[in-house]
């Protein structure tokens, strides 16, 4: 058995791209082996990352001196792949990929297949299932999916508290990073001293997405939740972190009180199984009035970047509602890190290996 399993990284040379390089270039588990991208295919790596490293983060040599490359699932071999590549260059090529290899991807393109696992590996692990149905699609490998980065912060605390206390409905306030924008991003002249109340797509992402995250499954299908979800989403002058302010309602009576404990006190299969990117605790209640806050809290928690921080717990109109407020970490809980999660769960469960 090999030491390390061996990754490519599809749009490596990217914002998302980056952090995945960072959270894998020591990783116990996997190694890189590609990094792949368009446009700096045939530079060095250090060359195409030149001028876009947002952190003092430098990767260790061997991956600063490999080649980038252009994607061909045909002459190109890993035991898995991760995919953050732009959403039609993902409907492109992961398909081409997933036809021979386990592929991982934070992209949108296929979240909303129904035989394609939209994966928040602490909230819905049991979606792996749902790659059994891709064996008609004639692949050899598979393909699964993470949620929009606001949906994967949002969900992790909305799990816990729909299993306690039944949630009805979801409103929700975002105020989200300029990296989730990518880089460059939005124009400086745009954003600074500046709040902009539109996120092309977004909000409509956050509601079907949080009900297929949040629904069950049934004969290797997703029944999705019926939960009512509005969102507001905008794009606020900071560099990572995504915080939202959440209103639920609820079936059952909810208090603050109760509400803090439960989100406390969860935790999913990733913590059970103690993989290497979980963190401790993925939720994290701060009591503080004023917290959580983004230059604070995004690195919060073991493995920094991966909890999700709480606080501001208040009750809602009445004994069915409630308001809070969450920070997550958009390029790491959101995308990179998640999506790692996942794969490590897949290897450790085995369901990369006997899923057929």
């Amino acid at each position: 058995m090999k030491e390390k399993l061996e990754v490519g990284i599809l749009g490596a040379t990217g914002m998302v791209g980056a952090e995945y390089v960072r959270m894998l270039a020591n990783h116990p588990w996997f190694k890189i082996k590609y990094v792949i991208g368009k446009k700096s295919a045939g530079k060095k790596f250090k060359e195409a990352k030149a001028g876009e490293w947002v952190t003092s983060y430098e990767p260790p040599k061997e991956i600063s001196e490999m080649v980038v490359e252009e994607a061909n699932a045909e002459k190109q071999s890993a035991d898995m792949f991760f995919s953050c590549l732009p959403t039609d260059a993902a409907r492109e090529l992961e398909p081409l990929y997933a036809k021979y290899f386990p592929t991982f991807s934070d992209a949108s393109a296929y979240r909303m297949e129904p035989d394609v696992p939209l994966l928040i590996p602490e909230i819905n692990p049991e979606q792996w299932v749902l790659i059994k149905e891709q064996k008609k699609r004639g692949w050899k490998g598979f393909l699964t999916t993470g949620p929009n980065c606001t949906s994967i912060g949002l969900n992790v605390t909305l799990k816990p508290l729909h299993e306690e206390f039944k949630i009805k409905k979801v409103v929700v306030a975002t105020m989200q990073a300029v990296s989730g924008a990518g880089f460059p991003g939005v124009a400086s002249m745009s954003i600074l001293d500046n709040v902009i109340p539109y996120i092309k797509d977004e909000e409509e992402k956050v509601f079907i997405e949080t009900n297929k995250i949040l629904g069950k499954v049934v004969d290797n299908r997703v029944e999705f939740a019926n939960i009512d979800v509005a969102a507001m989403c905008h794009r606020v002058p900071t560099i990572d972190g995504h915080m939202e302010s959440v209103f639920i309602e609820t079936e059952k009576k909810i208090t603050p009180e109760d509400a803090a404990e439960v989100l406390r006190n969860f935790k999913g299969l990733p913590q059970e199984l103690k993989l290497p990117t979980a963190p401790d605790q993925p939720i994290i209640v701060r009591e503080e009035p004023d917290r959580p806050q983004t230059r604070l809290d995004r690195y919060a928690g073991s493995i920094p970047g991966m909890s999700v921080v709480v606080g501001r717990i208040r009750k809602g109109l009445d004994d069915h509602s409630l308001r809070y407020v969450l920070l997550s970490h958009n390029t790491i809980r959101g995308a990179a890190g998640n999506t790692i999660l996942t794969a490590e769960m897949f290897h450790k469960e085995g369901w990369m290996y006997d899923y057929r």
